[in-house]
């Protein structure tokens, strides 16, 4: 694979992370593997980018093989020969990474859906889209590359529906509204994404549909897909979602991760031409959580 240096005076690892999915500590071993060079050169991690620098990378087979089929529990929604939809719990991994080759959605995917798009490779199969670990809710799965490529362009254009629920922190002072804030890597946590102006363009819209003074429940719709969309832009507006350890506060309500639910999937068939919607209901804790806080103080 082969991507173009697009700013210059970054590390290596530092830049090639910044523009795939890979970690920094992930590209530090393709390097001290030579599976990494920048303009048909062997460079080290601490080699400086130039704009317009070739940096050619490969990831090694042998552990992309490990990956199996395991029978684990799959809520599958809707299954076609070309697509299917599924609701994934909160707390099951999307895909396999590096020490991470077991108990995923992928692992399930294998056992449970035999055809699925390659164009992810063998790591991600069949995935067009992912959530959060800790998010609950629909993601849409490709069967064959064709759909794959259909139901990512529908994506990229914007075109497929894409709502979530989440319990927040605070009481916002409007019922809708449009966060129009881009979205990068953090300079101060690797681990975190962050509102930069070196970001790329994300749109989250809002309503609120419950109040309950410490906390609101809001509906949220995606027009983009960055890293941590939901989690950055709401606590970028100081309303950080319940349950978030990596964006929110440490006293919070009680849970196993943000209460962030994938409620609602449109999107357009890639073989019929048909709109589909789905929806998944909310999980148990979570419909616990909103009953006690209606119990509590909802106004």
């Amino acid at each position: 694979m082969e991507i173009r240096i697009k700013a210059a005076g970054d590390r290596l690892d530092k830049a090639l992370s910044d523009q795939t999915d890979m970690s920094r500590s992930q590209i530090q071993q393709l390097i001290k593997a030579g599976l990494v060079s920048v303009n048909g050169q062997s460079k080290k991690a601490s080699y400086t980018v130039q704009i317009g620098d070739l940096v050619s990378y490969q990831t090694p087979q042998a552990e992309v093989l490990e990956y199996r089929a395991e029978n684990l529990p799959l809520d599958i929604i809707y299954e076609d020969a070309d697509l299917a939809v599924v609701n994934k719990p909160q707390g099951m991994v999307v895909h396999p990474a590096a020490g991470h080759t077991r108990g995923t959605l992928v692992n399930a995917l294998l056992y449970h859906i035999k055809d699925l798009s390659a164009i992810n490779g063998v790591i991600r199969p069949g995935i067009v889209h992912r959530l959060d670990k800790d998010t609950s809710g629909l993601l849409m799965i490709a069967k064959n590359d064709q759909a794959h490529q259909k139901l990512a362009a529908e994506l990229k254009d914007k075109k497929s529906l894409r709502q979530y629920l989440a319990i927040v922190h605070g009481n916002l002072p409007d019922d809708y509204g449009l966060i129009e804030a881009p979205i990068g890597r953090s300079k101060k946590d690797r681990k975190k994404q962050a509102v930069t102006a070196q970001g790329k363009p994300a749109a989250t819209h809002f309503r609120v549909l419950e109040r309950f003074g410490a906390y609101t429940l809001v509906a949220l719709t995606l027009e983009t897909g960055r890293t941590h969309q939901i989690r950055v832009h709401m606590a970028y507006i100081g309303h950080p979602l319940a349950g978030d350890v990596l964006y929110g506060p440490r006293k919070t309500l009680p849970g196993a991760g943000q209460f962030l639910h994938a409620q609602k999937l449109g999107l357009t068939h890639p073989r019929t031409g048909e709109l589909l919607e789905f929806s998944a209901p909310l999980p148990q804790l979570f419909q616990e959580t909103l009953d006690r806080l209606r119990k509590e103080g909802g106004v």
